[in-house]
């Protein structure tokens, strides 16, 4: 198997699927010849061509409008927003036509497409760069939403997102790019949306996390293992469908929870999972399931950032809570 880093692992599984579906589109914001901002898209332009690969005006609604559009024809969009932040000119197309369309033409047309997006804070980025958005998708019916924590996840579910008929979007953690390398099998593999995965065992806790929040989380994790706490991570890597029953069958194990991530607290992925935790396991909790993350405030500025987002420490403070309750 090959070793890759995250990037590497998302370009690689483009690279399969325009080899295998000449169905299969990348456009964006300077995703041709330059690669993206990132380059994460480099040298496909070359291998594939223009007409496969391409760049767009640095205009969204018009990123998105496109994508739609090529979808009801038959094609199998990966259309890249630049960075998180500049999603909003593009909502309409995502959540009113793509993530709408089987069910407004009677299952006539589908909208096959990818909405690539980076996110994530601890680099220090520009305002409207690293915001965590996932709350605004989640909560809109029709679209899937998907956040990887590592290369062979990342390959996975980004081959099985180009091929499901619904839109899916893929959100890419910018301090997880070129973090770490990881054993990713070279040609197409699947890993299957809706599903998450169990990266540590543990007795005493659960921990329900996803993307960069996963590391931090398994930090804690291993500190406190060394006060005898065996604590259970769990990485959801899809948000929405969410795999309620992995996370029940936890519950029923540990008898405690913490949910963490990297938005803001109100109205986000942690309160969804929360609610459907009290709708189908409260009789097996011992205390109330608890939420490490940022403050309602809008994104911290760079000077401040490392206090503003969720530390292993805030981690442990919290898992102590539940198990002292």
């Amino acid at each position: 198997m090959a070793q890759m880093n995250m990037k590497e692992a998302i370009r690689d599984a483009m690279r399969v699927e325009l080899k295998r579906d000449p169905n299969v589109l990348i456009f964006g914001e300077d995703v041709g010849n330059v690669g993206g901002v990132f380059r994460v898209t480099e040298g496909l332009q070359k291998e594939f061509g223009e007409e496969r690969v391409f760049d767009t005006p640095l205009a969204e609604s018009a990123i998105g409008g496109m994508a739609v559009g090529l979808g009801v024809q038959g094609f199998r969009p990966i259309a890249e927003i630049q960075f998180v932040g500049f999603i909003f000119e593009a909502l309409d197309q995502m959540i009113v036509q793509a993530a709408r369309m089987r069910y407004r033409s009677g299952g006539r047309y589908n909208s096959p497409i990818v909405f690539r997006t980076p996110f994530g804070g601890g680099v220090k980025a520009a305002e409207l760069h690293t915001d965590a958005l996932e709350g605004l998708l989640v909560q809109s019916p029709g679209i899937k939403v998907v956040v990887p924590s590592n290369p062979y996840d990342a390959k996975g579910l980004l081959i099985s997102a180009i091929r499901d008929n619904d839109p899916v979007f893929f959100m890419e953690h910018l301090n997880l790019y070129h973090a770490f390398r990881a054993e990713v099998p070279e040609g197409e593999y699947t890993v299957e949306l809706g599903k998450a995965n169990v990266v540590r065992e543990g007795s005493d806790v659960t921990i329900l996390t996803y993307g960069m929040c996963v590391h931090t989380s398994v930090k804690a994790a291993e500190q406190l293992e060394k006060e005898g706490i065996q604590a259970e991570v769990i990485d959801l890597r899809t948000l929405n469908p969410l795999d309620i029953d992995t996370i029940v069958a936890s519950i029923k194990k540990t008898n405690r929870a913490i949910v963490v991530q990297e938005a803001q607290k109100t109205a986000g992925v942690a309160a969804e999972v929360i609610a459907q935790i009290n709708e189908k396991a409260i009789l097996h909790l011992e205390a109330p399931v608890l939420r490490v993350t940022p403050p309602d405030t809008v994104y911290a500025f760079a000077q401040i950032e490392d206090a503003w987002l969720p530390t292993p420490e805030r981690i442990i403070t919290n898992v102590k809570k539940v198990l002292e309750f």
